[in-house]
């Protein structure tokens, strides 16, 4: 049996959720508000950077928090989703859409991520997405 695609991935119905931690986690301390977001709201945050801008990871995450109202996103689920949306783009692409068509990950994922090293296309692709949108 085949495993789900990206976009199914992508369309796991999932509400984003702050709690407060109980332990100690990624270096944050019990009480504090962790956000746990989901594919769609990091794939709906991204579509609105603009071109040409590029963050990191941690930078993104720190504006989903800010935005949610909690002190930090989840550093792993955020991983998890940023690449569900990264790979279902990829997956879009490589069906017929055109680049400028599919959400532009590039902008949230900088290409000397462990992140970025995992994904199908490879870093050398979000290197080039950034170079082609600073012209």
């Amino acid at each position: 049996m085949a495993g789900k695609s990206w976009a199914q991935k992508m369309d796991r119905p999932a509400s984003p959720v702050v709690k407060p931690l109980d332990r100690r986690f990624a270096g944050h301390h019990p009480g504090e508000l962790m956000l746990i977001s989901t594919p769609r709201e990091i794939r709906a945050r991204i579509r609105r950077l603009r071109p040409g801008t590029a963050s990191t990871v941690a930078e993104f995450r720190d504006r989903l928090a800010k935005s949610a109202g909690a002190d930090f996103t989840c550093p792993l689920s955020s991983g998890i989703f940023l690449r569900i949306v990264a790979e279902d783009a990829l997956e879009s692409m490589h069906e017929g859409a055109a680049i400028d068509e599919i959400t532009p990950f590039w902008r949230a994922i900088e290409p000397e991520s462990a992140l970025a090293g995992r994904l199908s296309c490879g870093a050398d692709f979000i290197t080039r997405q950034r170079r082609r949108e600073l012209r």
